[in-house]
């Protein structure tokens, strides 16, 4: 599977399909689009005219005429502010509302692709990059299809209104005006082009100085440890001063190119004002018109600017539209087929409870693995001919050396991933010609590190059935033997428990991630090195609440502890891949294999551990 490589180089040109494709977000928000669109256009009309009202005014009291007359081009100007100043208004208030709209409906898009994408995907994207997608990205190029838009369509009407008017009032003053846009637009271009690339490097070191923040945080302990605090500031220096060398390039740039374009602008104002004033002082043209062709050739390069800044802002954002487009375009490999969705649209009103949403028996009986192979790529064999058939009420414990296939297998039993070739059965039917939504829905899961959500303990067991009462969440607290502890909170199952339940030891943790995993009454319950990471106290606590847990369930377990899984119907010791050995605890014990070896193994470390504490 290839990875959405990040690709932060500079390119040369703009990708319209990609702009199309993102621009399409806008499109969706006309009611507000059209609007801004509107009123850009008659914010340049109106920008355009206040000259027109200088010349006015201008002529008046150049011709000696009552002063009663400026009245109309006084008017003129008031009309012209307010209109100005309501229109500013509605473009800040629609622009800022199209980012916000825009940026949410990105936002909610990668985010429901992220929820749809299997495992598989996970293991080849850092969390990181995923985060950056959801954040950073997806608020630039909203900020960029909003004021972006805004720039551009106001800065091209300005700068058509500036040209039609000065070619209106004199054909001779408009030629010599805008025979500087050509040199400000080749010399806009080569300036942004290196401040753009210089801005990247800035984000880029900006982006390597906020991981080392973040690594020196969360690693402060191993960082301590190691005596590494000289080292690690050496490091953070490098970085910053490669920082401080890309925005010291970055600011000289700005400050050489704004004074050149104001020179540039300054020519053409120059010209109008040198060959305008002798057709003054011939008679040929008005003071007025004079005065009107140095304003505009004073404002004709602002908006030009503004384009060329909202072009280079397109480029650099460009890298960005691609990585989110590309996770948009992302489609999961693990879904329901076409024949899957015509059967939940075909049972979708059933109200027969004894079904699932696809049709078939809601109640899982058998499980049967047939001749299953894995590959995670072509050169790594997981599974070999993996052959087990499981029925309700039976519990299976896993063990064996790590890599050799355990975790693997009850992925695929959840459908986190699907056989390289074979099947997996659910009473019979491939379970891929079932709902993965109602297969994943029967899935009650307990990993070897917990994690839990910032907020109470109610909460956090809540989430595995939101619709849960108060009495349900105690009962599986029960169960799991977890109200020990809970009672002696200081508010009980309303206590907050903090990110990740720092409030709480790992062994209390683990309890609420059972309870949590009970309280939706799956009929598959997987523990995945459950009890791996716990005290011994936890551990007695969660086995005698495993009895009730597996009783009328599929019951996985894949253990490191092998106290926890002695009672299991079927013990299956995992080798590269296959089945080494199978039976009870007792028979292989009896059989003095591979599972009797490690099991002593294990008994005589964990009593030469107990004879440690002891002493």
């Amino acid at each position: 599977m290839k990875t959405l490589v990040e690709n932060d180089e500079f390119r040369h040109k703009i990708d319209v399909d990609l702009w199309k494709r993102i621009f399409a977000y806008a499109l969706g928000h006309k009611q507000l689009l059209i609007p801004l669109a509107s009123t850009a256009v008659l914010l340049s009309l109106i920008e355009a005219l206040f000259p027109i009202a200088t010349k006015i005014a201008v002529e008046i009291v150049e011709q000696g005429r009552p002063v009663e007359d400026l009245w109309l081009p006084g008017s003129l100007f008031f009309a012209l502010s307010i209109a100005l100043s309501i229109l500013v208004l509605v473009f800040i208030r629609c622009a800022g509302s199209i980012s916000h709209h825009i940026s949410f409906d990105i936002k909610r898009d990668c985010f429901k692709r992220l929820q749809e994408l299997e495992f598989a995907f996970y293991d080849v994207q850092p969390a990181g990059w995923l985060i950056s997608r959801l954040t950073a990205d997806c608020d630039r190029l909203s900020r960029i299809l909003a004021w972006g838009f805004l720039d551009i369509v106001w800065g091209l009407f300005f700068v058509v209104a500036m040209g039609a008017i000065m070619l209106l009032l004199n054909l001779k003053l408009a030629l010599l005006v805008l025979s500087t846009v050509i040199p400000l637009i080749l010399l806009s271009k080569y300036f942004r082009k290196r401040m753009l690339i210089a801005s990247r490097q800035i984000r880029k070191h900006n982006s390597r100085i906020t991981a080392s923040y973040s690594e020196g945080i969360a690693g402060v302990k191993t960082t301590k440890t190691l005596g590494r605090e000289k080292e690690n500031l050496n490091e953070f220096e490098s970085m910053s001063e490669d920082m401080y060398a890309a925005s010291i390039q970055r600011a000289l740039l700005g400050a050489v190119y704004l004074p050149i374009v104001v020179a540039i602008g300054s020519i053409g104002s120059g010209l109008a004002l040198w060959f305008g004033g002798m057709d003054v002082l011939s008679g040929t043209l008005s003071l007025g018109t004079l005065i009107a062709f140095i304003s505009y050739a004073g404002q004709f390069f602002f908006p030009i600017n503004q384009i060329a800044i909202v072009l280079a802002e397109l480029q650099g954002a460009q890298a960005a539209g691609e990585r989110v487009m590309g996770l948009l375009a992302t489609h999961p490999k693990i879904k329901d087929s076409s024949a899957v969705k015509t059967r939940l649209e075909q049972f979708k009103d059933t109200q027969d409870s004894t079904l699932a949403p696809d049709g078939y028996p809601d109640r899982i009986e058998k499980i049967e693995f047939r001749k299953i192979d894995f590959t995670y790529n072509e050169k790594e064999t997981v599974l070999d001919d993996f052959n087990l058939t499981v029925h309700r009420g039976q519990t299976i414990a896993l063990v064996g050396p790590s890599g050799g296939g355990k975790s693997t297998i009850v992925s695929l039993l959840s459908r986190f991933y699907e056989p390289t070739s074979g099947s997996l059965l659910i009473d019979g039917v491939d379970y891929r010609e079932r709902s993965l939504n109602w297969l994943q829905n029967q899935l009650g899961i307990v990993l070897q590190t917990p994690h839990l959500f910032n907020g109470t303990v109610r909460e956090n067991i809540q989430y595995g059935r939101l619709d849960a009462s108060d009495e349900e969440i105690a009962e599986v607290a029960r169960i799991v033997n977890a109200e020990g502890f809970i009672s002696k909170l200081e508010k009980g199952f309303d206590t907050e428990i903090g990110e990740g339940g720092a409030m709480l030891s790992t062994g209390e943790r683990q309890l609420i991630s059972f309870a949590r995993a009970l309280i939706a009454n799956p009929q598959i319950f997987i523990m995945d090195e459950a009890t791996s990471s716990i005290d011994t106290e936890t551990e007695a606590l969660i086995q005698s609440g495993m009895q009730k847990i597996f009783t009328g369930r599929i019951s996985f377990v894949i253990a490191h502890r092998l106290s926890t899984i002695r009672s299991a119907d079927q013990i299956l010791f995992i080798q590269k891949g296959k089945i080494a050995e199978r039976g009870s605890h007792d028979a292989l014990m009896e059989h003095r294999g591979l599972y009797h070896k490690l099991y002593l193994k294990q008994f005589r470390r964990e009593s030469i551990d107990r004879e440690l504490e002891a002493g």
